[in-house]
């Protein structure tokens, strides 16, 4: 069986492994058909000096495919159902997961392709209760960018910033792959969306996706045009995961009693705030990470409504290394896809 290892820093490997026994009780075993690249992808092949793994380690934390096989005690599922699957290890037994809230499990044992061996890979058995049916209008390859790349915009704009129509938010980074979904539902629930972006191309891009307004932040302080465009009142929401470059004009770009909700940091993991201006402007800053089942579920269906991830490049499992690099340059609009 062909996976795709870790072997050392920004060194990966294909590698034969064995094929997976048959699936045990409250397991079914999936073929994987393809994998979406994200940033904690690209973290994992630098080499995160924080992070305990062993290597060498089956890469990929966001996938789709098929069921081939369904252990015992397995209800809902079949083979041949098509399948996303949930990468974080969650325990299923604490107050946050009995709660459906899997991604603030008190027990999580890790992320799957990060810390211990994930989806690239062509088999693997898993416990039926982390995988989810793809419903029949969603293709595998869009699938594959539900578990991570949609949940987690999901989970962002609705459980935790309650975003709402009518309201106006800024969209950092529109041209990465949760930038350019987060553009998409917003603009769905009929909100005005302001997105940035690095270069003129990118900017029609944007433009073509909804955004009403688009900055080009290498020619402008994003955060001075967005109070004039609001005439000086500034947005409700902030969808923000630049990190350290953004977060203060971010908040300079927020309305009085804004919210701000961040889930990365991509420029730098550390900032200074003005305590003064927070609490004089009644900020709501808002820390999201991952999603939940349920959030997923939710983004399948939005999906086969039509919401579709934006892909701008897909590749073969050999070639993955070129779909890190272009992700890691920032050249990319959307997703890059890897095929098996």
């Amino acid at each position: 069986m062909r996976a795709l290892t870790l072997v050392a820093d920004r060194k990966l490997e294909i590698a034969e492994l064995p094929t997976p026994p048959p699936p045990a009780a409250g397991e079914v075993q999936i073929r994987v058909r393809a994998m979406a690249l994200n940033h904690i992808d690209v973290w994992g092949w630098r080499g995160m000096a924080f992070v305990r793994r062993k290597l060498p380690l089956v890469v990929g934390a966001e996938a789709a495919g098929e069921i081939v096989a369904v252990g015992p005690d397995v209800a809902g599922l079949v083979a041949g159902d098509r399948v996303v699957m949930y990468a974080s290890l969650t325990c299923g037994r604490c107050r946050a997961c009995r709660e459906g809230r899997d991604n603030l499990c008190e027990n999580v044992t890790g992320v799957m392709g990060f810390h211990v061996d994930g989806f690239a890979r062509e088999l693997l058995n898993m416990p039926a209760g982390f995988v989810i049916p793809v419903p029949d209008k969603v293709s595998v390859r869009d699938a594959a960018c539900a578990p991570i790349t949609f949940a987690t915009v999901e989970h962002m704009l609705f459980d935790n910033a309650r975003l709402e129509s009518g309201e106006t938010i800024l969209v950092h980074a529109g041209g990465s792959g949760i930038g350019s979904v987060a553009i998409k539902m917003a603009k769905a629930i009929g909100c005005t969306v302001i997105t940035t972006v690095g270069d003129d191309v990118k900017a029609e891009r944007a433009r073509a996706l909804g955004a009403d307004h688009v900055i080009n932040y290498r020619a402008d302080r994003f955060e001075h045009l967005v109070r004039k465009i609001t005439a000086k009142r500034g947005v409700d929401v902030v969808f923000e995961h630049v990190g350290a470059e953004t977060f203060n004009g971010s908040l300079l770009a927020l309305a009085r009693g804004g919210r701000l909700v961040t889930c990365g940091s991509t420029s730098g993991p550390t900032t200074t705030l003005n305590l003064m201006q927070l609490f004089q402007r009644q900020y709501r800053i808002i820390g999201s990470f991952g999603a939940s089942m349920r959030n997923i579920r939710t983004s399948l269906a939005k999906m086969a409504a039509g919401l579709s991830p934006v892909i701008d490049t897909e590749v073969a499992l050999d070639d993955i290394e070129k779909g890190l690099a272009r992700l890691e340059s920032r050249q990319v609009f959307g997703k890059i896809v890897v095929h098996f």
